[in-house]
């Protein structure tokens, strides 16, 4: 099992979508390393050899902000935002939708469950 960026990659899948199970690597990230490295895309994990492993780890550490430093800096933003109090961080603080989204009916994923009203029945 090849562990890249502290994260266990799974090893019977090809190496383009295995390297997308690492927080901050995407479709065109993985691409980009993969083509980098000089590994064609049909190769899958368990066919990779340690130098080429190593190659990969490297290549993500070079180029890549990944997983806990990702993770870090994007709460950091927010935290940022919030010790402003702009718009951006109040709602951030409320937990309420940040990027203008109506809240009268929906928003049911930043606001959790809806909480029922008592005497609301007509």
């Amino acid at each position: 099992m090849a562990r890249i960026a502290g994260v266990n990659i799974p090893t019977n899948k090809r190496v383009v979508i295995a390297l997308q199970y690492i927080h901050g690597i995407g479709p065109k990230s993985a691409r980009d390393i993969v083509t980098t490295v000089g590994i064609e895309d049909a190769r899958r994990v368990n066919q990779l050899t340690d130098a080429e492993v190593l190659q990969i780890r490297e290549t993500i550490d070079r180029d890549f902000t990944v997983e806990g430093d990702l993770r870090r800096e994007n709460s950091m933003n927010i935290k940022r935002l919030m010790d402003l109090a702009c718009y951006r961080g109040l709602r951030h603080r409320k937990g309420l939708p940040v990027r203008g989204q109506r809240t009268h009916t929906n928003a049911r994923t930043r606001k959790g469950p809806a909480k029922p009203i008592a005497g609301k029945k007509k």
